[in-house]
């Protein structure tokens, strides 16, 4: 085994690292950044080194400044964990030839399947069925469009170089094609340093089936089963499971060795997920499941196949490195029960889910179920990295014992005051169509306003925080000798309230709080004061800043007319775009900011001056 190892990353996966290597009793050396300075990861390694400012690129995408810190410390080996330079292939060539161990595939590796147009023609070689598309080197606006339209609409633009859903479009009309090129290579651009792209058939009824593997220097490579991963938020995974719902052992049998066969392809060490899309309208069929990537790293959804299989992912990728034979024999390798993750992340659903930032005065996960996290209660959630603060995880020996009980563990979730998405991911996993399994990855698009958690908790729920701020003199509920019922009013979350209360004499506040978790969603009852407490919405015709970050583009001038829906503003925000639009059909009367500004959450964009008839 290894006696050092630096991790080359921030948040749960670094703390995930950081407890295998300590269990396996290897030193380990974390790195930080300012704005992390404080942070969980921090706190566990037996030693940190600081890397720089808060972006990461001045930090944590800084190849130079990791390997300096680890040759200051002395560290042996360097775990990537995912993102960040994870799937480098320079960066890989650089740890091997500063003389320390690479924790990962080879470079080569790394460069074969990192371009997912060169790995497509790879795996044709191969014998792996791809997806049908375009992998041409005329990058051409006009090349691709044509290129569109001979696949057939609806078609998916995908940033060669992309992962994680970054730099990646779906498109159903032509007339639609220029504007979504454009704006997915500035996000792949912005992202990884490449605009190029690829063009693919958008499967209607889309299943995203991936498999874990994992191959070793001896000559092995074994397959862990696979996951499903389909239920996804603009094309970011939300809830995974594994193994997948509906895939029989003829189908699970050609899938797992095409992945197999995909990781031999190119010589694969080390942990490694090859991606799959299956068309699911007839069902999980081998003849409808297609490669479309390989993800040379650790995959944030490891601990399903953890759960299932029982081994430890991150001790392989150790011994592996170290040298070892895979620990275990693919005869020796076998699916028991099942296990779903579901990300919780600090977004408001009810603001389109724009990310959430701020310092958690309250963090306290349900029970019952595994916790990865970089985070603990009193941490500030920034942003600059994206907006993950846990992972949960539920193991049994069913699907619908391991959903109940991730859901029952998310329903007690309370986080303030950041806003999660865990009330949104309560009602996912109790949609009809994920509790019968036949989930694509449309299912969030097509539930909508289903998915959304209520605007406030249930009346007992209210009652019982209202007694709580306002002491023993209000009491709910039957006394004897009570007074008639009658209404008081709080604020929850800052707007005025009414809550039922039987009448008594008002007592001294017990709290100048009150959290309210009610099916994952939590909100803040506080006594009402006629202060003008609440705020307000904006201005009319005022377009502000949703959260801190960096203008990438301005999209009109002032003085120019403009109509309801269009862009006006382009804002980067942990490592996503999001374009602001105009409310109304008007003129732009003031534009306050230009591309590359870096912008305060709240901060005057664009005012648009309705028009008049």
């Amino acid at each position: 085994m290894l006696p050092s190892l630096l991790i080359a990353n921030r948040g749960e996966i670094a703390c995930r690292v950081i407890r295998t290597a300590r269990a396996r009793g290897v030193r380990t050396v974390a790195v930080y950044s300012d704005a992390d300075v404080d942070s969980l990861h921090v706190r566990a390694a037996d030693t940190a080194v600081r890397l720089g400012p808060a972006p990461a690129r001045d930090s944590y995408l800084r190849g130079d400044l990791i390997l300096a810190a680890a040759r200051a410390t002395g560290a042996a080996a360097i775990h990537p964990g995912y993102g960040f330079l994870s799937e480098n292939a320079d960066f890989a060539a650089a740890v091997i030839d500063a003389g320390l161990v690479w924790v990962g595939p080879d470079p080569a590796s790394i460069r074969a399947m990192g371009l997912k147009d060169a790995a497509k023609q790879r795996m044709i070689a191969a014998g792996v069925p791809v997806t049908p598309g375009y992998l041409g080197e005329d990058q051409s606006p006009e090349r691709l469009a044509a290129e569109a339209g001979r696949v057939g609409y609806p078609v998916l633009i995908k940033a060669v170089a992309g992962g994680g859903g970054k730099g990646m479009r779906r498109v159903d009309e032509p007339a639609d094609f220029a504007a979504a090129l454009a704006s997915c290579r500035r996000e792949a651009a912005a992202a990884f340093g490449d605009e190029r792209v690829l063009i693919e058939r958008y499967i209607l009824a889309p299943r995203h089936i991936e498999v874990q593997v994992f191959g070793d220097r001896h000559g092995e490579v074994v397959h862990l089963f696979e996951r499903d991963c389909s239920l996804q938020r603009r094309h970011q995974k939300v809830i995974e499971e594994a193994p997948a719902p509906g895939m029989d052992a003829a189908t699970r049998a050609a899938v797992c060795d095409a992945a197999v066969r995909a990781a031999r392809a190119v010589d694969y060490v080390g942990a490694g997920t090859i991606e799959f899309i299956a068309d699911a309208s007839q069902g999980l069929r081998a003849d409808r499941v297609w490669f479309m990537e390989m993800n040379t790293r650790l995959q944030v959804e490891h601990p399903v196949t953890e759960a299932i299989t029982g081994v430890d992912l991150v001790e392989w990728q150790l011994r592996v490195a170290s040298g070892e034979p895979l620990p275990l024999r693919q005869e020796q390798l076998a699916i028991n029960g099942h296990a779903i993750e579901a990300r919780l992340y600090a977004e408001d659903p009810a603001r389109g889910f724009l990310p959430s930032t701020g310092t958690l005065t309250a963090f306290r996960p349900g029970a019952g179920v595994r916790v990865d996290t970089g985070v603990a209660q009193g941490a500030a959630i920034s942003p600059y990295y994206d907006p993950m603060i846990a992972k949960l995880i539920a193991h049994a020996e069913t699907r619908d014992a391991a959903r109940a009980r991730l859901g029952a563990a998310l329903a007690e979730t309370e986080v303030w005051p950041v806003r999660t998405n865990a009330g949104f991911l309560v009602r996912a996993l109790d949609h009809p169509d994920f509790a019968a399994g036949t989930v694509d990855t449309g299912l969030i698009e097509r539930a909508g306003a289903a998915l959304m958690p209520p605007e406030r908790p249930g009346e007992a729920a209210l009652t019982a925080a209202a007694v709580e701020l306002t002491g023993p003199a209000l009491v709910p509920g039957f006394r004897l000798n009570a007074s008639a019922r009658r209404e008081a009013t709080f604020l929850l979350d800052g707007a005025p309230v009414s809550v039922g209360l039987v009448d008594a004499t008002p007592g001294t506040p017990a709290a100048e709080r009150a959290l309210i978790t009610a099916a994952g969603q939590t909100y803040a009852l506080t006594p009402f004061r006629a202060d003008g407490a609440g705020g307000g919405a904006a201005g009319d015709g005022a377009i502000l800043a949703p959260m801190p970050g960096r203008v990438i583009a301005v999209e009109v001038a002032a003085g120019e007319r403009v109509t309801a829906g269009q862009r006006l503003v382009t804002l980067e925000a942990m490592k996503m775009e999001h374009s602001l639009t105009a409310p109304f059909d008007g003129t732009v009367a003031e534009l306050g900011v230009m591309a590359g500004a870096q912008v305060a959450d709240g901060a005057l964009l664009a005012r648009i001056e309705r028009e008049t008839a």
